[in-house]
């Protein structure tokens, strides 16, 4: 098994990120400043220093939680359905409109990879590719056609008497077909 994310903090770090994804998840991305976290650490702000080098660095973690966290959940869906490109995209959109702050945080800007915790990535997008029927063009096709909805979705982009969901069943659905259509 993949090594977790928590392997690779402290116990302190660890508490420090996990507060940071509560911040960001309740209040938005720019709510994480060092003297908000802080406070709900019960520590100085200057301490967090200790722990992570930068802001950056501690957005990492929280990225790779996250990342760790939806390669789980994904993992446990792929598995149990017989449709699994469709139970993907239903969890990745649950996970959107559920949590559009970290869902923000890990799609909306540059990807530090190299910040990451090694394998997180690559753990996470594994499932997505193995329901395209390992085909990692449609599996990419796949994501921008989630991405762009959800994202759009999220910003109230449609208009109000939009079947969204109508929507995202044809878009699925067509995706479904290039799979079953793939030699």
């Amino acid at each position: 098994m993949a090594t977790s994310v928590a392997d690779h903090l402290t116990p302190r770090a660890r508490q420090i990120a996990a507060a940071a994804q509560e911040l960001i998840d309740a209040e938005g991305v720019d709510s994480l400043s060092m003297r908000a976290l802080a406070d709900r650490v019960g520590i100085r702000a200057p301490s967090i220093y200790k722990h992570f080098e930068s802001k950056e660095a501690l957005e990492a973690a929280v990225i790779s939680a996250v990342f760790e966290e939806q390669a789980i959940h994904y993992e446990a869906v792929v598995e149990d359905s017989d449709q699994p490109l469709l139970a993907l995209a239903d969890a990745y959109r649950d996970y959107a409109r559920r949590h559009p702050h970290l869902y923000r945080l890990v799609t909306e800007r540059p990807l530090n990879r190299a910040a990451l915790v090694e394998g997180v990535e690559a753990r996470f997008v594994r499932q997505l590719i193995r329901a395209a029927g390992e085909d990692r063009d449609l599996a990419r096709a796949f994501w921008a056609f989630a991405h762009g909805m959800t994202i759009l979705e999220l910003n109230s982009r449609f208009p109000p008497d939009a079947d969204l969901d109508a929507a995202w069943r044809s878009g699925v659905e067509a995706l479904m077909a290039a799979t079953r259509e793939a030699p």
